[in-house]
Parts: structure tokens; C-alpha cells; sequence
């Protein structure tokens, strides 16, 4: 596997362990997520697994395990053949994974901004 492929295959897991969207679904959600990774390309699995995380912020209690995976499968599929839109922006992506978006998004975002967002003060 070249070293890009794991990076790529382990931003998908830092967004699964870091929401522990596995839930109690262990062997069952690592033999899916594999299967997902073997099918996708891991940043449509990323932007997957986050689109279908803020829609589940909506429906409390987040729905974890299978399920989620069966979701994130669902939208995986709506999407092929066809242009992806996301319902994201790159900003939010970073917000929310604590990853760069370039991979997803095709564009980068500088996280070193060093301009204030509050008005300069007159001495």
C-alpha cells in the first residue's frame, strides 16, 4: 500500500474514532468501513461520514455502528455516476474534522490567518 493510501484510509478512521462513530458495532463496522474503503475513494467515504453526522446532529441521539455506515453507504451510492455536491463547505469540513479539506474540496484554506476579526483600536 503506498503512503497515501494509508493516510488517506486513516483521516476516514480519525473521523470515526474521534465522533466513536463505531458505537458497540465493532468487528461488524470495521469489516464495512473496509469493504466502503475497498469500493470509494476515501475522501467521498470523508465527506460521506460528515455529511451524515450533521444530519444526525439533527435527529438526537446520534444513530452510531451499521446504521451509520448504512447511511453513509446510501449517500456513497446516490452519488455515483453523478456530480458531488456538498452540502459542507471546506471551512466547515475543517471545523468540524480538524482535517484539510484539499483532498475533498480541491482547495485549501489558510488556517494561519493572522487577520483579527475584531476592529482595530485607535490609541
Amino acid at each position: 500500500m503506498e503512503i497515501w493510501e494509508e493516510i488517506s484510509r486513516q483521516r476516514v478512521k480519525y473521523i470515526v474514532d474521534s465522533y466513536l462513530l463505531a458505537g458497540d458495532d465493532d468487528e461488524y463496522f470495521d469489516d464495512y468501513l473496509e469493504d466502503l474503503l475497498q469500493a470509494y475513494p476515501p475522501p467521498q467515504i470523508e465527506l460521506a461520514l460528515v455529511e451524515i453526522l450533521i444530519e444526525g446532529w439533527r435527529n438526537f441521539p446520534l444513530q452510531r455502528g451499521v446504521p451509520f455506515l448504512e447511511r453513509s453507504h446510501n449517500l456513497l451510492k446516490s452519488w455515483e455516476n453523478k456530480t458531488i455536491t456538498p452540502n459542507i463547505s471546506a471551512t466547515q469540513f475543517r471545523l468540524i474534522t480538524g482535517l484539510d479539506p484539499t483532498l475533498i474540496f480541491g482547495i485549501s484554506i489558510d488556517t494561519h490567518s493572522t487577520r483579527s476579526i475584531f476592529p482595530s483600536v485607535s490609541r
